[in-house]
């Protein structure tokens, strides 16, 4: 057994700490070149993959960069920094520990790179930038080991992918570099450990601790039919607030999350201390808040998933989480925020924001409780990132496409990566690929004496500014009248939609919008009408695949005790009306409602499959002449009216030719202009930095949809658009889980021809998001309406 230095020995035993058995097993095995840790949230997961750095700098000082830590998170990286600073100082070890992120000054950044710290914490974007510097070798040379944090978090997105591809670079200019991953909720550990290593990593588990303690919160109040916000509950939270020190009461999307906080706001007779923090506050006002919540001055912190990952916040023990988690990974992820301590039980409510959520809560209390983690498969590395990744190492310096194709193929994402579309990301960024080689502009890089390099050195710069893989919505500064003080942001869009006096929530007060001026929204303070809200894109979840399937169970077996009277006498009267949807089949009911024709799909494949299987059933309606008006969707079902009845739903159901029918529907659809923007951005070919300044959201669209329609004319077999089909595929509309619903319910339906509405489809009628259908409907009502009026006048 590996022995801790004295310095740190004694620094332990003066705190009276005793190492957990997998830090000691990562002291122990500090010699193997990867490992990835699966350890519970507040077990120390961080602290075993710094362990062996510090033993290493504490026997045997050194100069330069020994250990690279790399988080999803800006804050995370703070926060690791002064943590860190406490063992080193009181141990009085020879350590220099530094962040670097999008925040670093200047300065500080150029002095980093000619004199890197010991420990230096960073996030996947700055370290890409730091690759990209001709002095990388130097700067790496002497790298011995890299940590990286909160693993799942990153490995379900492009951040992931850009990371993964330069780890592969970092081995070449450090040979024998060791790598730990650290993670605290995987759902497929062999996976993950595949994914982040070739060979994979071995894989270390920690006791996972005691079961946490959740529950559904009771409310005197019964869940609406619909909606998400979750005001008829914050009677019953504030009530929890009063009895907990500090409880942070989560949100899916940052709209809700503003609609909450001011209700709870209203509501707080006792002026309780609560604030709000999501993405699109103030760098100084998130700060200020985090600040206030590790002092232990806040009773509540209403917030998104910026609070989800691993920061220590001090003393809260209760988590509350508004609406449906739709995720269980994300439900432990956020319910591990809560007595952040190893072996103390996580407490955790969950607040149902409908009357459906509640079955929904259910499913995902019981997929806690057995740990049962979703997640999807992990399709190839994206080859946007991949073109990315080209260009960046091309300002790195003259590079051998070979050595190249094999250092990305090291990469767990890009092991099936064939030479043919290496060679074909290496041309799009040679030359901008078939159909653009012609514009200079997109003439990067070339040929010299075997080697590709940059054709032009000065397009270094442009490309570096426009290094990372997180596509920002187009958003404006929010900013005071007469002070100049900057709130935050808001969507582009939504500003776009106010006029001079419009109020809005922003930070969880209302503003007034006084007008735009040099790109930048200002305001100010109005206590009174009724304000807008803020429109954020965020993240809209859609529930996930394992959850839908649990609830389908639940529904099959009955299991309907645990339910609340309302919810379970609401579900037998849909037995009694129609049907309770099942696994095996899909069920489909058409019934007339207020003179028109509705056909509902509980389809159960997530919001952004139904909203998806929506646009397609309407087509193939309109064209059966059944005169689809409009429908709306929900995670669980598609809602469709029109003017003639669905009488079978065999034809508009029909497997064979539905992919066909999506790609054209796709080809001119604006889910692939917008598809086409954001790979596009990543692979270098739309530049939305540049030395002038930031273009604004619809300049880049102009440019992006100019080269969209050029490329769909004259080029579709560009490499671009063969990214933004399989992006879009898997992305906004995700197909995916419409044929993986077809094919659980094996092609059959269970149809239910109906005298009127039915309970379970009821709800429907309430939510907001209708899409309207342009066809022969529109017409007909039309001269329906011209008829009534002329009898009028008879």
């Amino acid at each position: 057994m590996t022995a801790l230095p004295s310095a740190l020995d004694t620094f332990f035993t003066r705190r009276g700490w005793s190492l957990h058995p997998h830090q000691q097993e990562m002291l122990d095995r500090a010699a193997e070149p990867s490992l990835l840790l699966i350890a519970p949230t507040g077990g120390g997961k961080t602290l075993a993959g710094f362990l062996p750095t510090l033993a290493e700098l504490a026997e045997r000082p050194r100069a330069g960069l020994h250990t690279l830590y790399i988080s999803p998170l800006k804050a995370l990286a703070a926060d690791i920094r002064r943590n860190l600073t406490v063992p080193v100082e009181e141990a009085g070890l020879p350590i220099r520990i530094e962040d670097r992120t999008g925040d670093t000054s200047y300065a500080k950044r150029r002095r980093q790179r000619a004199d890197p710290p010991h420990i230096l914490l960073t996030t996947p974007e700055s370290l890409a930038l730091l690759l990209s510097y001709e002095d990388a070798p130097r700067i790496f040379a002497g790298l011995e080991r890299v940590v990286v944090d909160e693993i799942h978090a990153l490995a379900e997105s492009k951040r992931g992918d850009q990371l993964l591809l330069s780890l592969t670079r970092l081995e070449t200019l450090s040979p024998g570099l060791r790598r730990v991953f650290l993670s605290a909720t995987v759902e497929d550990p062999p996976a993950l450990a595949a994914l982040v290593s070739v060979p994979p990593a071995p894989i270390l588990h920690a006791d996972p601790g005691p079961e946490p303690d959740i529950a559904m919160l009771a409310t005197e109040e019964r869940p609406p039919w619909a909606g998400g916000g979750g005001a008829y509950a914050i009677p019953a939270v504030l009530e929890q607030v009063k009895r907990h020190k500090t409880t942070l009461i989560f949100h899916n999307t940052r709209a809700q999350a503003e609609i909450f906080f001011h209700n709870l706001w209203l509501a707080n007779e006792e002026n309780l201390p609560i604030a709000i923090h999501h993405g699109s506050l103030a760098r100084a006002q998130r700060e200020k808040v985090e600040a206030a919540m590790v002092a232990g001055e806040l009773r509540a912190i209403v917030c998104t998933g910026t609070l989800d990952l691993g920061i220590d916040w001090g003393d809260v023990d209760l988590i509350i989480q508004v609406g449906a988690p739709k995720n269980v990974k994300r439900l432990i992820q956020r319910i591990g925020r809560a007595n952040h301590r190893y072996n103390a039980p996580s407490k955790a409510l969950l607040v149902p924001a409908n009357r459906f959520e509640i079955i929904e809560c259910l499913a995902a209390l019981d997929a806690a409780r057995e740990n049962d983690l979703d997640g999807d498969p992990r399709g190839p590395g994206p080859r946007d990132v991949l073109c990315q990744h080209i260009l960046i190492r091309a300002c790195a310096g003259p590079f051998d496409e070979r050595q190249l194709y094999d250092e990305v193929k090291t990469c767990g994402a890009y092991r099936a990566l064939t030479r043919a579309q290496f060679d074909e990301a290496l041309d799009f960024c040679a030359t901008g690929g078939y159909g653009l080689g012609a514009y200079d502009r997109w003439q990067r890089l070339m040929l010299r004496e075997g080697k590709w390099t940059l054709r032009d050195p000065r397009s270094a710069q442009r490309i570096r500014m426009n290094i990372g893989t997180i596509q920002d919505s187009d958003m404006l500064k929010v900013r005071m009248r007469g002070q100049g003080a900057h709130l935050g942001e808001i969507e582009e869009g939504f500003a776009s939609s106010l006029t001079p006096g419009d109020t809005f929530l922003f930070g969880g007060k209302i503003v007034r919008f006084e007008g735009l001026k040099e790109m930048s929204v200002e305001v100010s303070r109005d206590k009174g009408r009724k304000p807008k809200i803020a429109v954020y894109a965020g993240t809209k979840f859609a529930t996930s695949t394992q959850l839908s399937e649990r609830i389908l169970r639940l529904f099959a077996e009955r299991d309907f005790a645990r339910l609340p009277e309302h919810t379970r006498s609401w579900l037998a009267h849909q037995e009694e009306v129609s049907r309770l949807p099942g696994p095996g089949a899909l069920l489909v009911e058409s019934f007339p409602h207020d003179g028109r024709h509705y056909a509902c799909f509980y389809g159960f494949a997530g919001r952004n499959a139904q909203q998806t299987l929506g646009l397609l059933l309407t087509r193939r309606m309109e064209d059966a002449r059944l005169a689809p008006i409009g429908f709306v969707s929900t995670d669980y079902a598609t809602l469709i009216w029109s003017l003639e009845p669905v009488e079978d739903p065999g034809p508009l159901l029909a497997e064979a030719p539905l992919r066909e029918e999506f790609e054209t529907w796709l080809q001119g659809n604006a889910v692939m202009k917008r598809t086409f923007r954001a790979s596009a951005t990543i692979a270098g070919l739309i530049e939305r930095n540049q030395a002038g300044g930031r273009k604004t959201g619809r300049q880049a669209t102009f440019s992006s949809d100019i080269l969209y329609d050029t490329l769909v004319k004259y080029a579709p077999e560009h490499i671009l658009m063969d990214i933004t089909r399989e992006e879009a595929m898997r992305g906004l509309v995700d197909f995916g889980r419409i044929e993986e619903m077809l094919s659980r319910t094996q092609g059959s339906w269970d149809f239910r021809q109906l005298p009127g509405l039915t309970p379970l489809a009821a709800p429907l009628f309430l939510e907001h998001g209708r899409v309207p259908v342009d066809g022969e409907a529109g017409e007909r009502m039309m001269v329906e309406a011209a008829e009534a009026l002329l009898a009028e006048t008879e």
